[in-house]
């Protein structure tokens, strides 16, 4: 029996390794040495998830994944930059940062900067930021600061700040940020054994499009590919400053984390489509949230309206994936993010006020 037990354990010790977070996980990597001290909350490591209901609405063989980065630890992929932003900002010697945030930046720059034991600050467009992502930055301490303006108003302010006063800006700015945010694209090319045909992605700030291709063509050059995948950024048609070719001055879409119209990484993502062979086109909201209902209904990933537009956009763009092309979804943020848009945009059956009695639950059940 003891022989047994020892068998059962080592088991159990490997069908789970502990993933120690993308800095130590990609640590040759990344621009870190000993005397980095690593800020951690585990990140990474995030699953790519077959979408077999999306494949078939594409057709020809198409294979569909979804990079599901929404399972991060505060439920965004901007974890990724995160954890190295602020590690490089604690080594440095800053006691502070700051950001403009749409609502994941902060949550992930309150976390770990609390976790560093640095104070955060965070400017947001007051009302548009979404209950979920306010409570987050909120618990985890950051000091928040609702100005009467945009994302890109908040982002002038907070550059103006971080170079008059000793705070460290963790925008996607911040170079560290695009380098935590490449080891996804490692972890996509490490799961499929290759790099996709297609990565779709969202674009809000443009940051997450300039830091996959980085990652893509770092394993190529590296041999750990055969091929880079054609980058296809898609932005809401409300707030689509790199599709129409100039700034949006009122940026309006119901994906918050992308309504952005002066995007900081306009020139890294327009290299990017150009490098690449790739396009940018704009989805309607209407489009995003018919993908939102999709993935949560036939896909079972309940994933925020921004990410969705990924998946609207190759919906979009079905009649040119190549046949037997193997596509990558980004979703970049989890769906209890914004709460209000699923209770607002579902199919599901709610039935309210009812009696607490066997027959009626019954009955209602159609039995």
């Amino acid at each position: 029996m003891p022989l047994l037990s020892s068998l059962r354990n080592l088991g159990r010790k490997s069908a789970f390794q502990d993933w120690p977070g993308l800095i130590e996980g990609y640590r040759r990597w990344l621009p870190v040495s000993e005397r980095t001290p690593v800020i951690t909350l585990r990140e990474g490591g995030t699953p790519l998830i077959p979408a077999p209901a999306v494949a078939e609405r594409i057709g020809r063989g198409v294979k569909v994944f979804l990079k599901y980065d929404g399972l991060n630890p505060t439920g965004s992929f901007k974890d990724r930059g995160m954890t190295m932003a602020i590690s490089k900002a604690k080594e440095a010697g800053s006691s502070a940062v700051i950001c403009a945030s749409t609502g994941n930046t902060s949550a992930a720059a309150a976390a770990y900067a609390r976790r560093a034991g640095m104070r955060a600050f965070v400017l947001i467009p007051d009302g548009y930021v979404a209950q979920g992502k306010l409570a987050q930055a909120l618990l985890y301490g950051a000091e928040v600061l609702a100005v009467r303006g945009n994302f890109d108003q908040a982002l002038t302010i907070v550059r103006e700040v971080a170079e008059r006063y000793p705070v460290t800006l963790v925008n996607s700015l911040n170079p560290y940020r695009l380098q935590g945010q490449k080891t996804a694209a490692f972890e996509v090319v490490d799961a499929l054994g290759d790099a996709p045909d297609w990565l779709c992605i969202p674009m809000g700030n443009a940051g997450n499009i300039s830091a996959y291709w980085m990652g893509f063509q770092e394993y190529r050059q590296a041999g750990l590919s055969r091929k880079l995948p054609r980058m296809m950024g898609f932005q809401a048609s409300g707030s689509a400053p790199l599709v129409l070719g100039h700034t949006v001055e009122q940026p309006d879409t119901i994906a918050t984390a992308i309504r952005i119209g002066n995007p900081a990484n306009r020139e890294k993502a327009l290299k990017v489509r150009s490098e690449s062979g790739g396009a940018f086109n704009a989805v309607t909201d209407a489009e995003i949230v018919k993908a939102y209902k999709l993935l949560g209904s036939q896909e079972g990933v309940f994933c925020e309206p921004a990410s969705a537009a990924s998946v609207a956009g190759l919906l979009q763009q079905a009649d040119v994936v190549p046949a037997g092309a193997t596509v990558v979804c980004v979703l970049t943020g989890n769906g209890l993010k914004d709460p209000t848009c699923a209770i607002e945009n579902n199919d599901a059956a709610f039935h309210p006020d009812l009696n607490p009695d066997l027959a009626t639950v019954a009955q209602v059940m159609g039995f």
